[in-house]
């Protein structure tokens, strides 16, 4: 049963994203903020469905460290859930993400007109500077931005160096890095089809600073935040309560 709902779950989420992406694409002409509007009622949307059809809900921990104005975000990769998630948690936002995605029809017109920094991953230092340079005219317009450190989604419970883009970005623009942990990948796995009924946590993690830092010092700090992250979902898994709600 839950292979069949997840089954339809996927079809509706790959044919909402190309009705919505359609739809933005048609309002082309409107301000990036309504866009991102659509976007975000198409992920909340998209997230109702989620958890009425798959018992698939999520909490959240944490609000209160999101500090004001608009900053960096990190956060670990092991799902296409946090892909969609950012829409619900965070202000208006950019994402780093492989300019293939682009290249999708209908979806990556809806893409596009979200601003993402859209990238060749095998571009090596060029990437990291088209992050930094697109990164840091997103910032000075107000905007959020996500990366995803590890480049690509991992197995949950697993890890793999950061790259340093998100840590050069920050420092650049002196923005403040805010750490984000989630479990998602326990629920809705790296290329995996079946999404297992529960509760996805997630933990906002105490905003970093990264004035006057080395990039290599603050790429670590984060990553030992998000992994305290993740550290702190696995207990409140096993039993303990959650603070915090969605």
């Amino acid at each position: 049963m839950q292979l069949f709902r997840s089954l339809i779950f996927t079809t509706y989420m790959m044919l909402s994203a190309c009705v919505f992406g359609a739809a933005m694409a048609l309002g082309f002409w409107l301000p990036y903020r309504a866009q991102f509007s659509i976007a975000r009622s198409w992920a909340r949307i998209l997230f109702w469905v989620l958890d009425h059809l798959c018992g698939l809900d999520f909490v959240v921990e944490g609000r209160e460290h999101i500090p004001p104005g608009n900053h960096v975000i990190m956060s670990n990769h092991t799902s296409a859930w946090e892909t969609v998630a950012p829409f619900l948690l965070f202000p208006p936002l950019v994402w780093v993400l492989k300019r293939e995605l682009l290249w999708i029809p209908f979806v990556g017109w809806g893409l596009k007109l979200l601003r993402p920094i859209a990238i060749n991953r095998g571009e090596g230092h060029r990437a990291v500077n088209q992050v930094i340079d697109q990164g840091k005219t997103r910032l000075a317009d107000g905007l959020w931005v996500v990366i995803f450190p590890e480049g690509t989604r991992v197995v949950a419970g697993t890890t793999r160096k950061f790259g340093v883009s998100g840590a050069l970005l920050a420092i650049a623009a002196n923005k403040y890095v805010v750490p984000l942990s989630h479990n998602a990948g326990v629920f809705w796995p790296r290329r995996g089809f079946v999404k297992k009924p529960g509760t996805i946590r997630v933990v906002i993690g105490a905003p970093i600073a990264s004035v006057g830092k080395d990039p290599r010092k603050l790429n670590e700090e984060v990553k030992q935040a998000i992994e305290a992250g993740l550290a702190k979902i696995a207990r409140e898994a096993a039993g303990l309560p959650i603070a915090g709600a969605r």
